[in-house]
This record gives structure tokens, sequence and C-alpha cells, in this order.
């Protein structure tokens, strides 16, 4: 390991290194090799479990995947998986990883009976995040983001979206990203950016909304573009938020940038975001808690992706849950994501999210595995990732486990045995 402005990172040609106790490994498949004996989940629509399988790798991209081996790669390297189950890698498809501060004192409010709107309108919540962000530098942010990605990276995710949305001015939204973009060259993980300057309004323009998009918001989206720093473009729909018609300006611009688009929305009321969004064609909304059969219609035919959130709902002790049976009922595929952030779930184990998924929001195993997988992957727009299919990145997750069920089943327990990620290629 080596320090890059008091940041320890790990080397792009290094298998691995230890960040304050946790090891990372990093497999970089470039040269062609196979991996046999493995139990494979592919996630293609379908698809079986392919027992003693394999999978043929070239350049960072998967080759070939199936049971009997083609004769054009009898002469590859083989690494055999000892009858392992094979999935894709994960994918955290919604996280506020990059940050500065703690929110400690709000859990304790929270657990003393106060609300999420309560403490968001006493000065707490989202604002009380802008400042330390604010004050923190680049490499403040980077440092402290490290090991939050680390843990994620642990337990076999190999692709993170991380917003930015803690700075509401020009210059901290712009920092954000680029230690956002920063984080994805330090370790072996792809990095996708969303912009979240519509996430709430700064005290300095407090009543102010529209000025402060106007102003602020649309300025910064358009220098984070042109510094190519933005992958998509996020706002929150809400109360204590943005209107529908506030986020729809934001949107315009996006669209008109090349931006594909996605929402916070129906998280704390009904608000009519989720219309919105699929009026827009967003890639994903998100929280949806208090979305609707009509909502549900909607997403479903502008093939909008809901993203469930369940550490926002167990940390804000929230009892509406999102409407899945609607969700399944019209065919709206639903991803699950950590909603890694500081004060609604400071929670850095996608394993977790996916446990609560079925617990809290009665998912079936199959169901959480493909909300962090091939629909995390179309929440993101990504074609290539989610899956284990000819074309895709070679992003793989090897776990030490019998049934894909047991990813969902376990509490607290890591059962990865290797992440191998073709983020280099």
């Amino acid at each position: 390991m080596y320090r890059h402005n008091d940041v320890y990172c790990i080397p792009k040609n290094h298998a691995s290194a230890t960040y304050k106790g946790l090891k990372v490994t990093r497999s970089i498949p470039s040269a062609p090799q196979v991996l046999t004996n493995a139990r494979i989940v592919t996630m293609d629509a379908g698809a079986e479990m392919i027992d003693r399988g394999a999978v043929a790798i070239s350049g960072g991209r998967i080759e070939w995947v199936g049971a009997t081996l083609p004769a054009d790669y009898a002469g590859w390297p083989r690494q055999d998986m000892g009858g392992r189950l094979l999935t894709p890698a994960l994918i955290d498809c919604h996280t506020h990883l990059v940050h500065g501060g703690s929110r400690a004192a709000e859990f304790e409010m929270r657990l003393n009976g106060a609300r999420y709107e309560e403490i968001a309108r006493a000065g707490g919540g989202i604002v009380s995040t802008v400042r330390a962000t604010r004050a923190a530098t680049e490499a403040d942010l980077i440092a402290t983001a490290l090991p939050r990605l680390d843990a994620l990276i642990a337990e076999g995710v190999g692709t993170v979206e991380i917003k930015s949305g803690y700075g509401l001015d020009m210059e901290t939204e712009l920092r954000m990203l680029r230690a956002a973009r920063a984080l994805g060259r330090m370790r072996d993980v792809r990095v996708i950016t969303s912009f979240l300057g519509a996430h709430a309004t700064p005290p300095e323009w407090l009543g102010r909304d529209d000025a402060y998009i106007d102003t602020v918001c649309l300025p910064a989206l358009r220098a984070a573009h042109a510094e190519g720093l933005v992958d998509a473009v996020d706002g929150f729909c809400e109360g204590i938020a943005f209107s529908p018609e506030q986020i729809a300006r934001v949107f315009a611009v996006a669209k008109g940038l090349g931006l594909p688009v996605k929402l916070h929305a129906e998280q704390l009321s009904h608000c009519g975001g989720a219309i919105l969004a699929a009026q827009m064609g967003a890639i994903s909304v998100d929280h949806v808690e208090y979305a609707t059969d009509a909502d549900a219609l909607a997403l479903a035919r502008a093939g909008t992706v809901a993203v469930l959130l369940p550490g926002a709902f167990y940390t804000l002790h929230e009892t509406r849950m999102p409407p899945v049976d609607a969700f399944r009922a019209h065919g709206v595929p639903m991803a699950v994501a950590t909603d890694c952030n500081p004060g609604s779930s400071p929670m850095t184990s996608l394993l977790l999210a996916m446990n609560m998924a079925a617990t809290l929001f009665r998912l079936t195993p199959q169901e959480a595995l493909a909300g962090t997988t091939v629909h995390a992957a179309r929440a993101l727009g990504l074609a290539d990732a989610g899956r284990v299919a000819a074309g895709c990145r070679a992003d793989l997750a090897v776990w030490d486990v019998e049934t894909p069920a047991e990813l969902s089943y376990r509490i607290g327990f890591n059962p990865l045995h290797r992440r191998i990620t073709g983020a280099s290629a």
C-alpha cells in the first residue's frame, strides 16, 4: 500500500492489501483464464443454476459461460472454484458514501421520539451534514469514505453508485464528485456518480428554493458535467425538499445534457414524484414507501426500476412499506441498496440490506439477489453488469455457501470467498 494526500491506496497491480485491519482483495482477470467447477447463478431471465459450470474470461470480460467447455478454451489456464457458488459481483446502486461528519446525535434524538421531519426542520438532517462536508477537504472526504467503500468491497460488491448532495454549493458539490471519481481510481471497483444538487435547500437559501435551483443547482450541474464528473442526475422530491415542478426543471437540464435521471420519491409522503419520474423516463425511483398502485403501473410502463432502501426504513422506524405486491403485479423491477448515508441509513453492508429487504419488505431471497445484481445494474443504466453472461464485465463473486438463499439468510456473516473484477480491463 502507499499514501496519496494522506489516503492509503491499493496499487493497481497488487492483489491485496490491508486498510485499517480490513483485507481488500484485487483480482484482475486481464489474462485469459477459465474458472471451473462452480455452481453458477447467471441472473439471466429464466436461466437455471449451472452446476459444475465454467466461465471463460479475457481482458476483464466474460467470453463464455456454460456447463461443457468448448474446445476453443481447452488450453486456457484454469482455476478450480471447488464447487462454490458463483454470482455476479453485487451492485450497490444507491449510496451517499462521500460526506463529512457524523449524525450520531440525531440517532439519539430519534430514539427519544423525534421524527425525521422534525430534526430536519430544526437544522439537523441533511443540512447538518452539509456543514461538515463543506468544511472537509477533498483528501478528508476520500479518507473517510475509503473504509465505507472497503466494507462494501469486502462483501463482494463490484459496482457502487455515489451521490453528491451534501455540498449544495458549487465548490463542495464538485469536490464531492471529484472525491467519488478518485475512489474509483484508488480501488478496483466501478464507481457511478450521481449529481444530487437538488437534495435540499441550504440555510443561506432558505425560503428561496427556486432561486437556489437557478443560481446554484443548475450551474453546478453544468459545471460538473463539463468536468466529466456526472453519470446521472438525482433529486429529492418530498415535502421537506423539492416539489415535482422544481425537480422537473432540474431534469429538463439533465436531459438536455444527455444525462439519465433518477429520483428519491414517495419516502415520507406521496408527493407525485414517482409519476414525474416515469413521465421523464427515469432509470430509477428510490425509497417509494408511499408509492401507489397507479405509481407502480406508471413505473412499469416507463421501464423504471423501484429501488428499495430498507436501511432507511429501519433506521427511521417507518411503518409504511413499499407496495411490493403492486410492483410484482405490474412487473416493476425491484433493486435493493444500502442507501449508505450518515443520517437515515448509516449502513455499509449490502448483504444486510438483502436480509432486511427479505425480512422487512418480504422479498424472496431470489428477488433480493436480483435486486443487488441484474436489477441494480438496470437502476444505474448498465447493460454490462449484474449478470454472468458473455460480453459482460468479469465482475464476479465466489461464495462459501450452498444456496443463493444463504446470502439473504445470515445476519452479520460474510461468506465471500473471492471477488473477481474487470474494473481495470
